[in-house]
């Protein structure tokens, strides 16, 4: 092999060698233009995830404060709404005894339809307040 011949085999090994690397240079430019993408996508899941750690922490502070209005409601009506039905179920007894005292009746059945006709309306008038209330509360 003569030198000529030496020199172009080592300059198409170059040549090839040339190209492989420029094809290697294309990958790596490929690559880190990957990676930045990514790099990007992640700056931005972080954020996303950000975001929604503020949102659970405000949804956490209105379910604590949901939580604190039921409670008060609760205790509402339990202190004053049930204190109130006792009340006007005892004033019911008593007006009663009194209607007892202040008409005859001969017919008892009459006297225990008024009865249950004044505590029928009386109901309905408790289960709208009850309504209110709760409507109220929603």
């Amino acid at each position: 092999m003569t030198d000529s011949e030496l020199l172009l085999a080592v300059y198409e090994g170059m040549s090839e060698l040339n190209q492989r690397t420029a094809k290697l240079e294309q990958g790596m430019t490929e690559v880190k233009q990957d990676v930045a993408d990514l790099k990007q996508d992640m700056t931005e899941v972080k954020q996303d995830v950000a975001d929604l750690k503020q949102d659970v922490t405000e949804v956490k502070q209105d379910v604590a404060d949901l939580k604190q209005d039921v409670t008060e409601m609760k205790l509402s009506l339990e202190n004053e709404t049930n204190h109130n039905i006792q009340l006007l179920a005892e004033n019911h007894c008593d007006l009663v005894d009194k209607l007892n005292q202040a008409i005859p009746v001969a017919d008892k059945a009459l006297l225990n339809e008024v009865q249950i006709s004044g505590l029928r309306i009386r109901v309905d008038s408790l289960e709208k307040e009850v309504a209110e209330m709760k409507d109220r509360i929603a």
